[in-house]
């Protein structure tokens, strides 16, 4: 079989650093969905605004490297117990897929680009190629009683963001939440735990710099890239 992108993702992520784990989890992270010629034809599109959230399947495009291990070591776990790796979301999987699901904001049906999807809560970089969209379908999509596993027995816990006011006039309105929120989740990789150091996220054009000190993240410069 072979495939070939349908679309790409446009994101406030131009890396992998402080995505989210999981789609859905900051429902105020905005994104655009743009189709590649081929596909820009609103026919394609015909009855999808009547859908609230969409399945989006997609590549793991930024993975320079092919999975070699059976195991992997969950951020949810704190990077370092082992779980198999179809026994989790890992991006390092033998064939590099993403399964997310996503809110439909709005459709702009005519632009220069054609038809655009625009969407809140995904977990992409941007420029991720898409496959295939799908509509998420909640009598056979929601399973809220289903077990989750390692998920289940150990919960995330939010970080407080101290972002002064200088800094946070520097971010454009409509993306000053999400950046908070993603922030909150701590963007840091699991094993990483110097107060000391100063870590970089790119962010919607930005060059966001924080430390973090126990629970506290502290926003110490915004740099324009």
């Amino acid at each position: 079989m072979t495939i070939h992108p349908i679309a790409h993702f446009h994101s406030p992520f131009s890396s992998k650093f402080g995505i989210p784990k999981q789609s859905g989890i900051i429902d105020t992270i905005p994104g655009q969905i743009v189709f590649v010629q081929e596909w820009r034809n609103a026919d394609a599109l015909r009855g999808i605004e009547g859908f609230d959230y969409l399945w989006l399947i997609w590549q793991f495009s930024a993975n320079p490297h092919a999975a070699t291990s059976p195991v992997v070591r969950p951020p949810r776990l704190g990077g370092n117990r082992s779980v198999g790796v179809f026994a989790s979301r890992s991006p390092f999987r033998p064939n590099p897929i993403g399964l997310s699901a996503v809110r439909l904001q709005s459709v702009e049906w005519e632009s220069e680009q054609g038809p655009v999807l625009h969407i809140l809560g995904a977990d992409l970089m941007d420029g991720t190629p898409i496959y295939d969209i799908k509509p998420y379908v909640v009598y056979a999509d929601s399973y809220p009683e289903a077990r989750s596993g390692f998920v289940d027995s150990n919960e995330w816990t939010s970080l407080q963001v101290i972002f002064p006011e200088p800094m946070r006039n520097k971010i454009p309105d409509n993306l000053l939440q999400p950046l908070i929120e993603t922030l909150a989740l701590d963007p840091r990789p699991a094993y990483q735990k110097d107060p000391q150091k100063v870590y970089g996220m790119p962010f919607g054009g930005y060059d966001v710099r924080f430390t973090v000190d126990g629970e506290n993240l502290t926003v110490v410069d915004i740099v324009s890239l």
